[in-house]
């Protein structure tokens, strides 16, 4: 088989697979109104095989869009409430011993789940934040003597309150690093808050109806293998992330705003995750636009900032924008 017709034939197989991403899309937009991107980042992740950490304030719906995505794909779906009394246990599991047989027995915890919404994951103390985070590295748990693997696709999107700090833990810069993608969620457009409000008014919530198998998300994560990135946008994804680190070697004056930059983590998920922006937009390539759309996302909470920049009201958003601007796109 010739190489042209190799391309040919992964790009139909994309156009076909990537066809359950409209059904979702609608599916959602059912019973919400805007969160777009929320819900397209929350793709990536699925695609990617990525974690999803979102920050904003109460009543945004991040709970109402990500119980939609678990409906419409027909996968189980578990709420943690984090809070500061909460046990590892809670999450992951126990043993129980049975008197009557003489032996322990094991109790799963609701970690054993596709889609898991760990709301306000600041308010556990760090030995539960710990056993979340090992096991969405790990994508398996150990209770006892015993190791389970967890259920696959596994998506874990796990929020913080930004506004609210008494009685939480923040999460260390190590463990936020897990997480593939760090979403900002504003509040509505005046548009969408009129459509929301009157959709409250006049009707009664729905389920979301089950559009999409596990499977296919699955076979659409093989086919992300396929998608081509070309050595060049490699290379620009390299830059970026040591432009994070050094950013004078890029005539960029930074540097005294950065203390830590991004890790080789961070390579791997962009690199991941511009190959999924890829398939969303039915591709079986990709462009620097994927690449710079997805950028911010992955780097926000890898930039870890200096006493300057929070002095200067400098943001990490406001690093990335400059590095997006600044490094040479091929």
């Amino acid at each position: 088989m010739t190489e042209s017709r190799t391309t040919r034939d992964i790009q139909e197989q994309i156009r076909e697979k990537s066809e359950f991403v409209q059904r979702l899309r609608q599916a959602i937009g059912e019973v919400i109104v805007g969160q777009q991107d929320l819900v397209e980042r929350l793709l990536v992740g699925l695609l990617a095989n990525g974690h999803v950490l979102v920050e904003g304030v109460p009543g945004l719906a991040k709970t109402t869009v990500v119980k939609a995505l678990a409906d419409a794909l027909d996968a189980s779906f578990q709420r943690l409430q984090f809070t500061p009394d909460m046990l590892p246990s809670d999450i992951l599991g126990t043993e129980i011993y049975e008197q009557q047989k003489g032996t322990f027995s094991v109790k799963k915890g609701p970690i054993f789940a596709n889609i898991i919404l760990a709301d306000e994951i600041n308010r556990a103390p760090s030995k539960v934040q710990s056993a979340l985070l090992e096991a969405m590295q790990e994508r398996q748990v150990t209770i006892g003597h015993e190791t389970f693997a967890l259920p696959s696709p596994f998506l874990v999107m796990a929020t913080q309150n930004p506004i609210e700090q008494e009685g939480t833990y923040p999460l260390p810069e190590a463990q936020v690093d897990r997480f593939m993608l760090k979403l900002n969620v504003t509040y509505p457009s005046k548009d969408d808050e009129k459509a929301i409000m009157r959709r409250i008014a006049r009707t009664t919530p729905k389920a979301t109806e089950s559009v999409v198998r596990p499977e296919e998300i699955l076979a659409a994560r093989e086919l992300l293998k396929e998608i081509r990135l070309e050595d060049r946008l490699e290379d620009y994804i390299v830059d970026l992330i040591v432009a994070t680190r050094s950013p004078q070697e890029y005539g960029l004056n930074l540097g005294r705003y950065i203390q830590y930059g991004a890790s080789p983590r961070g390579t791997i998920f962009l690199h991941q995750a511009a190959r999924a922006m890829a398939f969303l937009r039915g591709r079986d390539y990709v462009i620097p636009q994927d690449v710079k759309s997805i950028a911010p996302d992955i780097l926000r909470h890898r930039i870890l900032l200096s006493y300057e920049a929070e002095a200067e009201d400098i943001k990490a958003d406001d690093i990335i924008r400059e590095l997006l601007e600044q490094i040479e796109v091929p």
